[in-house]
């Protein structure tokens, strides 16, 4: 091999042998070993040689994409390699793994909105095109409409699987992003094996799946799968070969793909656990044994602060804890879980310090057995080290708050509002027996999973 990028491409086929299929075989093409970790690697390759082609890319030109982090990390593993500035718009909600491995390959990455649709200026398609407007010599790749973009999968993803397949295979399941995967296969397989079924798999919210069952546009709503779904018709899709779609829930979809990890130890991201869904659903409702193929998109360890952290599964109402119908339902990481998410007295502030950096929290509880005896913030520390003598190896308790706000679990909503009125920590605890911590976001959290 020459370099990098003629590794992208001629990924391996694995079948499922864990999960109940029905009477179908299923089988997963594992495009998250391509180089850049996705099945976007090859519509990026494919998008920018394109470009270069056709004389729209000149050398140390610059590029500019909306997209929700793969496409944007295939078009940053290409344009590393041939020198081109990447300027990348990507939604509010994507995972910042994905972020910081954009920023990491040199990409600039601007940030727009997740909560507002096309035709908005925050809109992250609307306001790339502006950005590339404005930008002197820039290139547009516009997935969206790019033929470039279906051209990769018709000519690299379908040979590659009717290859793999042995030339038998009944049917593919695909989710809609842009919708290249989908219509370069459907255009690949209408050639090479009409009888071959596509499967469309859509996180509950995108308009798709109810467009294909209806032939009406309905109202998006939201998902928090990454990379599938849309509240719109890409321009570049072709959906006329979709013989069946399914819809499949954020909660599915997350359940799914831990799921995979935990049987078949294959570690995947949300938009697979969307298409894994829908593949076992379609396996389980034939009547017929079947060959069915999917996709392992891209790697779980772009996911690793949202759908594998249980806290965030919790604070997004997706795992259930034991409820009480008291304050202890309010306390974002309840006493019992929060391993070492505390200090005793007499650890050190560096300890106090580190643990503020690994658990992303501002302040912690200072625990002597089962009691609270104080609180400890990064401002007291800041305080503590830049004021006299004090040093990081000080003991927590030369520096801790002991004016604590203590409220039993059968305390009132307004009180816990009064605390944080004053600015201060509500503590729940049953007698001396410390409980957590209720937080502002932790009030938000539990607020938002109740209102719409």
């Amino acid at each position: 091999m020459s370099d990098v990028l003629s590794l992208i491409g001629n990924t391996p086929l694995v079948e499922v042998t864990r999960f109940d299929t029905g009477p179908c075989k299923l089988f997963l093409k594992l495009e998250s070993q391509n180089p850049g970790g996705s099945i976007k690697d090859r519509i990026g390759l494919s998008m920018i040689e394109a470009a270069e082609r056709d004389g729209k890319l000149k050398p140390g030109g610059t590029i500019v994409e909306a997209t929700a982090g793969n496409t944007g990390l295939g078009l940053a593993l290409v344009a590393a390699r041939k020198g081109y500035r990447l300027v990348l718009v990507i939604p509010d909600k994507m995972s910042q793994e994905k972020v910081f491995h954009l920023k990491a390959f040199g990409a600039e990455v601007v940030m727009t909105r997740s909560d507002v649709g096309k035709g908005h200026a925050d809109y992250y398609q609307d306001r790339a095109e502006k950005i590339a407007k404005e930008t002197p010599g820039a290139l547009y790749v516009n997935q969206f409409g790019n033929p470039a973009n279906p051209h990769a999968h018709e000519t690299t993803t379908g040979p590659e699987i009717w290859a793999q397949m042995n030339h038998n295979l009944d049917a593919v399941v695909c989710g809609v992003g842009s919708g290249g995967t989908i219509t370069g296969l459907t255009r690949f397989f209408r050639k090479a094996a009409p009888s071959v079924a596509m499967v469309l798999a859509d996180p509950a919210g995108s308009i798709l799946a109810d467009y294909l069952k209806t032939g009406k546009i309905g109202e998006a709503g939201s998902w928090l799968v990454e990379g599938i779904g849309e509240d719109f018709i890409p321009p570049v899709s072709d959906l006329s070969g979709v013989k069946e779609a399914f819809s499949i829930t954020d909660a599915e979809s997350f359940s799914v793909a831990r799921e995979l990890l935990a049987k078949e130890s294959i570690f995947a991201g949300s938009s697979t656990g969307t298409l894994l869904a829908a593949a076992l659903k379609y396996c389980r409702s034939r009547t017929k044994p079947e060959r069915v193929v999917t996709f392992v998109c891209d790697s779980g360890n772009k996911y690793l602060s949202k759908m594998f952290n249980d806290y965030w599964l919790a604070d997004q109402g997706f795992r259930e804890r034991a409820r009480h119908g008291d304050l202890r339902d309010l306390i974002g990481r309840p006493v019992e879980e929060r391993a070492a998410v505390s200090v005793e007295s007499e650890d050190t502030l560096l300890t106090a310090y580190g643990r503020f950096k690994l658990h992303d929290v501002s302040q912690l509880p200072v625990l002597e057995g089962e009691g609270i005896v104080g609180l400890i913030d990064e401002y007291d520390v800041l305080m503590a080290v830049t004021r006299g003598s004090s040093t990081f190896r000080d003991p927590v308790r030369k520096h801790m708050s002991t004016r604590l706000e203590t409220l039993a679990p059968s305390a009132s909503l307004d009180e816990v509002l009064r605390i944080l009125d004053h600015g201060h920590v509500p503590i729940v605890a049953e007698g001396r027996r410390f409980l957590g911590l209720i937080t502002r976001i932790d009030l938000l959290n539990s607020l938002r999973r109740k209102l719409p």
